[in-house]
């Protein structure tokens, strides 16, 4: 186990010299801290569409052709997914540029989204739309609940429900609640995408398949991954409790790349929360997350804690454990404690039950 560190997460801190361009960017931009954004999202515009434009493009030598490919993949989903992903998840909660720049807001999704198999607006009407309102609940389509969350086998089943009937089950619910708009976005945003793939597979399959599909594919088993292990340590007597069915991960690399992503129990409490706060607090509210047996690892991040239940190696997931309030002695209490929350859920207890407990 681990005791609490001092933090490395960013915080905003506000630089001693700005640039002309920094001024420029920052006068269109809601939000000053969100500066990084518009420098990643010129690297990404100005790296991977001339790259896909290349695959494209007719006559192109076959080694020529081969080399931009390998390295479209490598900018694609080693150097900026990670950090694309979780820009667009952030600017999903707060908008991104101010009102009378606000056209720009759909640069994001229509634009560079579906380079990395981020379907036009399916993400915002599915995790702004349903997951954050849902909160891991059995509304939710993406719900951990009710697998055996170290189990692989219970993992696969998981991404199959998704990637097969995630979007139908997702235009329903929207359907239920009378969120028509949302419904919409979800379905025109997969239908065009689907559209634009089939008509440029005539043109070239070749270069369709690596510019959008294999990034589909794996943009789609990533964000499976990614809540599986955000919410695979559930309490099953309260498992509404955002502290008690989501984690947090500290002092890790992925947060300076991912802005904060490993705050996932803040989030929840507090979705519109910016990137930059949520170290600070973390720290402010240390109490919330020692009273309510909240799960916090340390130089760790989501994927590590994914991998380590899909081979139920409980002796690494303890040693990076955060004891936070010295709540336990031993590792083998943590590993009990933490199997315990990995357990299948089968009914949610009644709201009197809850108050009882």
């Amino acid at each position: 186990m681990k005791h609490l560190a001092q933090l490395t997460d960013p915080v905003y801190v506000k630089p001693a010299y700005e640039t002309v361009f920094d001024r420029v960017f920052k006068s269109m931009i809601r939000d000053e801290r969100d500066l990084p954004f518009v420098y990643l999202t010129l690297k990404i515009t100005f790296t991977l569409w001339p790259l896909a434009i290349l695959l494209y493009l007719p006559g192109v030598n076959n080694w020529i052709w081969w080399a931009a490919a390998i390295t479209y993949q490598f900018f694609n989903n080693v150097t900026f997914k990670g950090p694309f992903g979780l820009m667009l998840h952030c600017t999903s909660h707060r908008a991104f540029f101010e009102k009378k720049y606000g056209i720009l807001n759909n640069y994001l999704p229509w634009v560079i989204g579906p380079l990395f198999g981020q379907t036009p607006e399916s993400y915002y009407s599915h995790h702004i739309g349903m997951h954050h309102p849902e909160n891991n609940m059995p509304d939710d389509d993406s719900c951990t609940m009710m697998y055996q969350r170290d189990s692989f086998r219970g993992f696969l089943h998981y991404l199959w429900s998704f990637v097969t009937f995630g979007v139908y089950d997702t235009a329903k619910y929207h359907i239920r609640k009378k969120r028509n708009k949302l419904m919409v976005k979800l379905v025109r945003g997969e239908m065009l995408f689907i559209a634009a793939c089939v008509g440029l597979s005539f043109i070239n399959f070749p270069a369709t398949f690596v510019v959008f599909i294999l990034p589909f594919i794996i943009s789609r088993i990533i964000m499976m991954v990614g809540n599986w292990a955000q919410h695979a340590f559930i309490s099953a007597d309260d498992p509404d409790n955002c502290y008690k069915n989501s984690i947090t991960c500290i002092n890790t690399k992925y947060n300076h790349k991912c802005w904060n992503d490993g705050y996932h129990i803040s989030h929840h409490i507090k979705p519109s929360m910016h990137w930059t706060d949520h170290p600070v607090y973390f720290r402010k509210t240390l109490d919330q997350y020692i009273i309510n047996d909240a799960v916090v690892f340390d130089g760790i991040h989501f994927l590590h804690v994914w991998l380590w239940l899909m081979t139920k190696r409980y002796d690494l997931l303890a040693k990076h454990f955060v004891n936070i309030g010295d709540r336990f002695q031993s590792d083998a209490e943590i590993i009990s404690f933490l199997k315990q929350r990995t357990l299948r859920i089968n009914s949610i207890p009644e709201p009197a039950a809850v108050a009882a407990a």
